[in-house]
């Protein structure tokens, strides 16, 4: 074998047949022509890619899944269901997978999660114009929104609009999903489901609610405003049991019933999930315009959970 530092031929002993060598090489100008050349811009180095997962990891709110009761698996439609590619005026997939990861991350929503021990094996885009979903559509007149598949393997809510053009507001697609994490338990739309139901919608402003008390900023707002329920956290409890009765008022009617049963459990709900976070933290109150803690403090100490937290979940990876 002939080496680059030593000319010399290196065999054991002499071959019986000649040996056959194949040597390549590259001239003097293609290395140099090699070397001259820019990386693209467009494809991504080792290191690129390593700081863009980082990046990918951080959510809107500042925040992730629990560790354990969670969504699992995230699904999108593609541009085959729709017939059509993407637009400018039609939300591509990747737009559809960052909103299904924007509900699950949302603070509100982890809360229920983890109140009620959830894991779903999958979140997914419902296909707004699957033939098969068509005969579900005008059940008790109103336009299928999501469907649960065995209590919660896997749901799908529609993103959408009805022209395809968007995406639902994001109010909405939070009460559809809270809708569909009911079924996880009831399947009729009776007392009990919507009893249910309104729980977790308390759950889901309180915790919106606390944080804007708590002083928590993301990119420069509170979560609530993020969410698009500032209106229904800034008047306290008071509020939330008013916004949710309100919601139930205008969707419980369609199947015969009243909310009115379910006011005194949404208001009870309301005091002990304030008793509950109260015990945990005190000097904090949600709902009036003082503070017993500053905010500028509980800014700074959730800035610091978040980067303790950061910091433990790239140690597991």
């Amino acid at each position: 074998m002939l080496r680059a530092d030593d000319a010399s031929i290196v065999f054991k002993e002499i071959p019986s047949k000649v040996p056959k060598l194949i040597v390549m090489a590259s001239s003097q100008s293609a290395v140099e022509q090699v070397q001259s050349k820019r990386s693209d811009p467009t494809i991504r180095g080792f290191e690129n890619t390593a700081k863009s997962t980082v990046k990918n990891n951080e959510t809107i709110w500042g925040t992730r899944q629990d560790s354990r009761y969670k969504f699992v698996k995230f699904e999108v439609c593609t541009w085959h269901s729709f017939g059509v590619r993407a637009t400018d005026q039609q939300p591509h997939p990747f737009a559809a997978q960052q909103l299904l990861e924007q509900l699950a991350t949302d603070p509100g929503i982890v809360a229920i999660m983890r109140e009620r021990q959830l894991v779903v094996n999958l979140l997914g885009e419902m296909d707004p114009i699957d033939d098969r979903l068509m005969q579900k559509k005008q059940e008790h007149g109103a336009c299928l929104l999501g469907y649960n598949t065995n209590h919660g393997l896997a749901i799908h809510i529609r993103l959408r609009t009805m022209d395809l053009q968007g995406f639902m507001p994001y109010p909405q697609l939070v009460a559809t999903l809270i809708h569909e994490l009911s079924h996880n338990w009831v399947g009729e739309h009776d007392l009990l489901f919507w009893g249910n139901f309104a729980q977790m919608r308390v759950e889901y402003l309180h915790t919106h609610a606390r944080l804007a008390a708590e002083g928590y900023i993301s990119q420069g707002k509170s979560t609530a405003v993020i969410a698009g329920v500032s209106k229904e956290c800034q008047n306290g409890l008071a509020g939330i049991a008013d916004a949710v009765m309100k919601e139930l008022a205008g969707e419980m009617p369609q199947y015969g019933l009243s909310p009115v049963p379910l006011r005194q459990a949404i208001v009870d709900r309301c005091r002990q999930l304030t008793e509950q976070f109260e015990s945990m933290e005190q000097g904090r109150k949600l709902g009036g315009s003082e503070l017993r803690q500053d905010a500028r403090r509980a800014a700074l100490e959730a800035a610091e959970k978040r980067a303790r937290d950061s910091s433990q979940n790239q140690d597991k990876r």
